[in-house]
């Protein structure tokens, strides 16, 4: 694992006291991730890309746990973890280091180093233990305001700076309008390199699959498979699947991928874009179906490919 430092500490603030509304700033096309608590909330990928990291807390039936909703821009790796192991709640900053080109948080009560795309203590008092996922999913901002007409929506800061709004390592003023990695996301290229133009970029060893492909993460009792987008497309745009003796479903919809426990259904594409299975019809994005019931969703990772093979290893690929 390579981990250098490439930004001054905290140049990229993290957001730790989150203001919610039910109005968004930007496009019904935009990607929110989503957790769907009481109520549920969208984190707007146009705030993370100048934040990387959201201290917050889910609400839920069971009480309330606190969450970090993180997003890695040169990873494409949105994951949300909680914060709260062996009973200490923790809060986590950007640390301006790079782990094979993924964010490496700190936490600030013991300045520990966290991996983002795996949740892996780097050092300090957690060295080798990791965070616990918790669901999420990315969907557009107009399915989340369909799917949830009650949600909330995260708000932008006032008066905000971040290196991501800048041409160099010094906070600029944020224009949440702006997509500062717009270039990056339509290029071919992968990594640090690649957003910055520069000379050393990384190699890609493998034709089946491109290092930008949408890949969704699962880790089951230590088995880790990762489902590429096209993949699972490819397939009619549904995968049954079985990690670690648990019966997983995963879908391919106009809004990503998105994986599920699978009560024991076998799940058939419709000419509509939706899945059939047990007398009714089911929306791949939600997990819902027309008759109400709702499938649960299971904690995992969106990302690139390039990093789930620098976590997992090339073989690690749903084939």
């Amino acid at each position: 694992m390579n981990i250098r430092q490439v930004l001054p500490k905290d140049a990229i603030p993290s957001i730790d006291s989150p203001t919610f509304g039910t109005d968004y700033f930007g496009d019904g096309e935009d990607d929110v991730i989503v957790v769907d608590g009481s109520p549920p909330k969208a984190y707007p990928i146009r705030i993370l890309e100048y934040h990387e990291i959201v201290n917050d807390v889910w609400e839920r039936d069971g009480g309330a746990v606190p969450i970090a909703v993180t997003w890695c821009p040169l990873c494409g790796s949105a994951v949300v973890y909680e914060r709260r192991i062996d009973g200490e709640t923790l809060t986590f900053g950007v640390s301006g280091k790079l782990a094979d080109d993924d964010l490496v948080m700190y936490d600030r009560e013991t300045n520990a180093e966290w991996k983002q795309s795996t949740g892996a203590c780097l050092d300090g008092r957690y060295e080798g233990r990791r965070l616990t996922v918790r669901p999420s999913a990315m969907l557009t901002w107009e399915t989340f305001r369909e799917r949830h007409p009650d949600g909330i929506v995260l708000q932008p800061l006032e008066d905000a700076r971040s290196e991501a709004a800048s041409d160099d390592e010094t906070p600029e003023p944020i224009d949440y309008a702006d997509r500062p990695y717009a270039g990056y996301f339509d290029s071919d290229g992968f990594g640090l390199a690649a957003h910055r133009g520069s000379d050393d970029a990384r190699s890609w060893d493998r034709d089946d699959l491109e290092p930008k492909t949408v890949v969704l993460g699962l880790e089951v009792d230590g088995e880790a498979v990762g489902f590429p987008l096209p993949r699972v497309a490819d397939a009619g745009g549904v995968v049954h699947e079985t990690i670690a003796e648990t019966d997983i479903v995963v879908f391919a919809t106009d809004d990503g991928i998105h994986a599920f426990e699978n009560p024991g259904y076998e799940f058939e594409p419709t000419t509509t874009g939706r899945f059939r299975a047990d007398s009714t019809t089911w929306n791949g994005a939600t997990g819902t179906a027309t008759d109400g019931r709702q499938l649960s969703r299971l904690p995992a990772r969106r990302l690139f490919a390039f990093a789930w093979q620098d976590d997992h290893g090339s073989d690690s690929f749903f084939e």
